[in-house]
């Protein structure tokens, strides 16, 4: 089993920065695709991006493309999501989850292990 813990979230002002963290624990994620996702009140939860096991191959979902940069380290087992220039919009429960699997994917169905999510709340 794959426990994935979020932190990081918050209250920020649109335009500013906020950096997530997911740190999992368990049985090792180091071969899986990290990957974030969200769900506004109302929505369905969204793609925001993932990451490879290596760390060079990432997707980013179009609107956050150039704004959210993800990293991880494996020997941490932790995997970081810079959000910068945040929109009110982007206000939602921000997700981890981890996929057994070696290309990077944004469909959910992909993705085994889920955290229980922070809160990003971007005032306008």
């Amino acid at each position: 089993q794959v426990q994935l813990v979020e932190s990081g979230g918050g209250l920020v002002q649109a335009g500013g920065s906020l950096r997530l963290t997911c740190a999992a624990s368990g049985r090792s994620v180091t071969s899986y695709v990290m990957g974030w996702f969200r769900q506004a009140p109302g929505k369905e939860r969204e793609f925001v991006a993932a990451i490879g096991w290596r760390g060079d191959n990432t997707a980013y979902a179009d609107s956050v493309k150039g704004r959210f940069t993800l990293s991880r380290d494996n020997a941490k087992m932790t995997v970081w999501m810079q959000m910068n220039s945040l929109k009110p919009e982007e206000t939602a429960a921000y997700y981890c989850a981890a996929a057994n699997t070696i290309a990077v994917r944004s469909s959910e169905s992909w993705y085994n292990y889920w955290g229980q999510g922070t809160q990003v709340t971007v005032s306008s």
